[in-house]
């Protein structure tokens, strides 16, 4: 059995999935981030995440069945223990009739069955149990992987962080420009940074989808709608200066 790779080695989200649906239901940093990247910015940490999921997704995780390993221990040690009574049983036999010069031919023969048949469940236990420590070297590289893997995965969580960090960090002066120019919003609000922004969360997303490059047409949510359905300024369109899409509740604006 392979492990899965772990949610850390999935790619970057495309802008329009982070922007595509207001409210995004998402932080402001990842907003911003997704509005960088649909312009074309990169951060100074996109060739490291790269590589470092390149790494993930190369560690192939074999996880043998212990426990299976086990049983076939136990059966064939326990077969092998039958038989051995059972030769030993028939050892007896043997050596009885011989003590009282009766026939032995056929305990004879049912001795070298048993025999025969003891030599192969000791063949059989010494393989179960060589495949037993083969399993127990796997499982042991399999946790080491796995420990391999989870590193590599906080790795990329946290250069992608830096990530998002950086790239929102570089648009938000444009940020706080375009609260001026969305409903609820207000450059005062936006602070020093995106972790300082306290305004409304519906403003922030609505200025995020304002400043970004969009590929598709922005999906509003009820709330969105109205807000800017109500506002003077013009239509929807203009004010996120992209195409949208209203829900059938709403009206165009």
């Amino acid at each position: 059995m392979t492990d899965a790779s772990g949610p850390g080695t999935h790619p970057v989200p495309k802008p329009e999935a982070v922007l595509g649906r207001i409210p995004t239901g998402t932080s402001l940093r990842r907003e911003l981030a997704a509005a960088a990247r649909s312009r074309g910015n990169e951060s100074s940490v996109r060739d490291e995440c790269r590589r470092l999921r390149d790494e993930i997704a190369a560690i192939e995780i074999d996880s043998p069945d212990l426990a299976a390993a086990r049983r076939r221990v136990a059966a064939a040690s326990g077969e092998e223990d039958r038989l051995k009574e059972r030769v030993a049983t028939l050892r007896g036999d043997v050596r009885a009739r011989r003590a009282v010069e009766a026939e032995t031919d056929a305990a004879l023969d049912d001795l070298e069955t048993a025999a025969a048949e003891l030599s192969d469940a000791q063949t059989e236990r010494i393989a179960a149990e060589q495949a037993l420590e083969q399993a127990r070297q796997r499982a042991a590289a399999a946790r080491d992987e796995r420990e391999r893997r989870l590193e590599l995965e906080d790795r990329l969580r946290n250069r992608r962080r830096e990530g998002r960090r950086e790239l929102a960090t570089d648009l938000y002066p444009e940020f706080r420009d375009a609260l001026g120019a969305v409903p609820g919003g207000d450059p005062a609000n936006a602070g020093r940074g995106p972790s300082a922004y306290d305004g409304p969360a519906l403003a922030a997303s609505l200025a995020a989808a304002r400043i970004a490059d969009l590929d598709e047409p922005v999906v509003l949510g009820v709330e969105a709608a109205h807000r800017l359905a109500v506002r003077e300024s013009g239509p929807a369109e203009t004010v996120l200066d992209a195409p949208i899409t209203r829900p059938d509740a709403v009206g165009d604006a």
